[in-house]
Parts: C-alpha cells; structure tokens; sequence
C-alpha cells in the first residue's frame, strides 16, 4: 500500500486527506441520522397523554425538546399551543427549518468531496504524464524504467480520486434521500399535533393504540 502511495506522487497526501473526511462524514452521518433518534416512536402519543393527565407543563415541554429532534419541532408548537392554529402552525415551520439545517450538516463537505476528488486525481494525473513526457525528452525512450514511473503515477492518482468520490456520491445522495424522508414524517407528527391541540382530530382512537 505504501509503494502505491508513493508512487502515487504528491497529489495522493491530499486524496488521502480527502477520502478520510469523507468516511469521517458517513459514519457520522449514520449515526445522527437513525430514525430512531430523529423521529422516536409513540412521542405524540406520549404527549397526547401527558396532555390528557394535566402534565404538560412547561418543563415536560423543555425535556421534550431536548430529547430528539422531532421533540425539538413539537415542543415549539406545544409552547403556541394556545395561541391560533396559523400562529402554532409558523412556530413549527420555523423551529423545521432549523432542524433540517442541522441534519444536513456537513453534505456540502461529502458532496465538495465527491465533485474535487476526481479533479485531484486528474490533477495528479496531468503531473504524472508531465513527468514522464520530462523523462522522454532529456533521455528519450531508452529508459522504460523511468516512462512507467510517470505513467504509474498518472493511473494511480486516477484510480485513487475515483475510489473517493464514488462512495462520497453514493452516500451524499443516500443522505439526501433519508433527510426528505425523515422531513416528511416530522411534518406529518406535526400536522396531527396542531390538529389534536385545536381539536380537529380525535387523538383517542388514534394515540390509545400506541400509549407506552
């Protein structure tokens, strides 16, 4: 591995680099984005009843907050719950975007990863063939020693940006797709809340199901 590396010339230090970050990024990413962190299962359930039980107080609503992300939208409607539908209804919106900025942290990073990589080893690439064409000219082609060294460095920068930024795509992409679906069950949590607290859906039938 050391060999390739070296052979590789100096452009493989920064693909390294790269390709580091990037599987720092997914297994990040893998982590804080379970579902199960996200979006909890029975938590509007676990409301409705706190609600019925006259528990729902102001600390219960902070504790909500801290407890996932989905607590974090709820607990802002929660606290306009007595204020109009629309007023509830922004206060959930806004506390949303905040959200999903926090769930899509560090994409940007994974996907200037995946676009870059490919440059770097075409880079290298370029560097590779300038060297070897150097060889040529001041000794021609009796060294063939000297030609494979140029152009083993042009291939391995090559093949070393790909194996970064295939993956870096893929996972860019999967996490793009898992942020949309995880926004879509939030929203639907906090539709049924701001019905359930304006009382424009029966949460009995619905949460009893589901009580903890």
């Amino acid at each position: 591995m050391l060999e390739y590396i070296r052979a590789g010339g100096w452009m493989m230090g920064p693909i390294i680099l790269a390709s580091i970050v990037a599987v720092a990024i997914i297994l990040e990413r893998l982590w804080s984005l379970r579902a199960s962190r996200i979006v909890p299962k029975h938590l509007l359930a676990q409301i409705y009843h706190l609600h019925k039980r006259g528990r729902l107080d102001y600390q219960a609503v902070m504790q909500l907050k801290d407890a996932s992300p989905l607590g974090r939208v709820l607990s802002a409607g929660l606290l306009n719950a007595k204020h109009s539908r629309e007023v509830m209804k922004e206060a959930l919106e806004e506390t949303g975007r905040h959200v999903v900025h926090e769930l899509e942290r560090y994409l940007n990073t994974l996907g200037s990863i995946a676009a870059i990589s490919p440059l770097m080893g075409l880079l290298g690439t370029v560097f590779g063939m300038i060297s070897t064409f150097t060889v040529i000219s001041s000794k021609g082609v009796g060294d063939p020693t000297a030609v494979a060294a140029g152009i083993s460095e042009a291939l391995i920068c090559t093949a070393s940006g790909l194996t970064v930024a295939i993956p870096a795509l893929l996972f860019h992409r999967y996490f793009q797709r898992r942020i949309e679906e995880l926004v879509v069950m939030m929203e639907q949590h906090a539709l049924k809340l701001v019905e359930v607290m304006h009382g424009e859906r029966d949460a009995t039938e619905e949460f009893e199901k589901n009580e903890p």
